[in-house]
C-alpha cells in the first residue's frame, strides 16, 4: 500500500476524546485543585492510581503507545450469532492484541438498532474511530487498523482480558405484575330449570 493511500486512510479516521487517558496510571491533584493525569508517579505530590478507560473497557493498564492509539481509534465490533465471518474478524482482533467493544445483533430490536446506528443490516460490521467497514475482507481491516496505528502484534499486558460481548439494543425491562386486590370468589350461576338470569328470557340457561 503506498503513502497517499494510508494518509487518505488515516485522515479518514476521527480522533474520539475520553474522559482521562487510557494510557493513564495515575491521577493528581494540585494544590489548586487541577487535575492531571500522567503514565509515571509524581515523586512531589501524592498520586491515585487509576485504571485505563479506552472504549474497550479495560481491564488493565494499556502501553502508552497502545492506549493513545485506543483513545484516538476506539474499534466497536458488531457481531451475530452462528457467523463465521464474525468469528474470523474478531479472531484478527484478538490475535492482534487490539482492545475492542462487541455488541451482538441477535434480536430484532438489535437489527433495528444496527441499521439505526450503522445504516446497515449485516454483520460483521467494524468500526474504527470514525471509519466503518462492513462485512470481513481480512486485508481491508488490516490496512485500516495499520492505519490507525494498532501494532501488528500483541502489547497486552498478561493481565488484560477483552469485555464480554453485549447485547446492542438493551433488553426491556419487565413489566410488574399487577398487584392482586384479594382473591375474589367464583361467579355463581343460577342453574335452577326455569329461573331466570337478570334480564335473560324465562327459561334461559347459562
Amino acid at each position: 500500500m503506498n503513502r497517499i493511500v494510508v494518509s487518505a486512510l488515516i485522515s479518514g479516521l476521527a480522533w474520539a476524546g475520553v474522559s482521562s487517558p487510557a494510557w493513564a496510571q495515575y491521577k493528581v491533584v494540585g494544590p489548586d485543585g487541577r487535575i492531571t493525569y500522567t503514565d509515571r508517579p509524581p515523586v512531589d505530590r501524592p498520586a491515585q492510581p487509576v485504571k485505563s478507560s479506552g472504549s474497550a473497557g479495560s481491564n488493565a493498564a494499556l502501553p502508552y503507545a497502545l492506549g493513545k492509539v485506543v483513545a484516538s481509534y476506539p474499534v466497536t465490533l458488531y457481531t451475530g450469532s452462528n457467523c463465521a465471518p464474525c468469528d474470523a474478524g474478531r479472531n484478527l482482533l484478538k490475535s492482534r492484541g487490539i482492545p475492542f467493544t462487541e455488541k451482538t445483533v441477535n434480536t430484532s430490536d438489535d437489527a433495528r438498532a444496527l441499521q439505526s446506528r450503522e445504516g446497515t443490516n449485516q454483520v460483521p460490521v467494524i468500526r474504527i474511530g470514525s471509519k466503518q467497514i462492513a462485512g470481513f475482507e481480512q486485508g481491508e481491516w488490516t490496512s485500516y487498523l495499520d492505519a490507525a496505528g494498532y501494532p501488528s502484534q500483541s502489547a497486552l499486558p498478561p493481565t488484560y482480558r477483552h469485555p464480554a460481548a453485549t447485547p446492542l439494543a438493551p433488553a426491556a425491562a419487565p413489566q410488574p405484575e399487577p398487584e392482586a386486590a384479594g382473591t375474589l370468589p367464583p361467579p355463581q350461576f343460577n342453574t335452577a330449570p326455569g329461573s331466570p338470569a337478570g334480564n335473560a328470557p324465562p327459561g334461559f340457561r347459562f
